[in-house]
């Protein structure tokens, strides 16, 4: 067990949007330390959704992170000899990166085309609430629902 928890680094705001939540995920794109490259990808992703949806990309963003953020999650909790998926709501940090994190592994899990495309194609079925990011949180939301009886287990 740690002693104290490590202290929040400040995460810059990315260039062209001005946004810490593109920052993250640029950070969460990256491979291999090639942040030029990550960048890249992301911004050309936004590119796409503008085109393709005629909106502001920021917009169609962040109404994806709303929708794919989960609320709530099980977290396991050992009582006696019997661990238990115990339901907690989310804090607020933790969305964020799940809902990014999701995003991406379903991208990345599409077939076809370059990184940047699947990317677009995945923030826009995220916004319009389709896609395997937003069945990746109703999962989390039935398994929460689930095991409700276990809540008394709270941490």
């Amino acid at each position: 067990m740690r002693r104290a928890k490590p202290e929040k680094r400040d995460i810059i705001p990315d260039i062209r949007f001005n946004n810490v939540n593109i920052q993250t995920m640029i950070q969460h794109v990256l491979k291999k330390g090639k942040k030029s490259v990550a960048t890249g990808l992301v911004y050309d992703a936004m590119d796409m959704i503008k085109e393709r949806t005629e909106k502001n990309p920021m917009e169609v963003f962040d109404g994806a992170l709303k929708n794919v953020s989960p609320v709530m999650e099980v977290r396991p909790r050992r009582v006696g000899g019997a661990t238990y998926q115990v339901p907690m709501e989310v804090s607020s940090e933790r969305r964020v990166t799940l809902a990014i994190r999701w995003i991406l592994g379903s991208a990345r899990e599409r077939s076809g085309k370059s990184f940047s495309d699947k990317l677009a194609s995945e923030l826009i079925d995220a916004f319009n609430e389709t896609g395997a990011s937003i069945r990746k949180r109703d999962e989390t939301h039935k398994m929460a629902e689930a095991n409700r009886a276990f809540s008394h287990y709270r941490i």
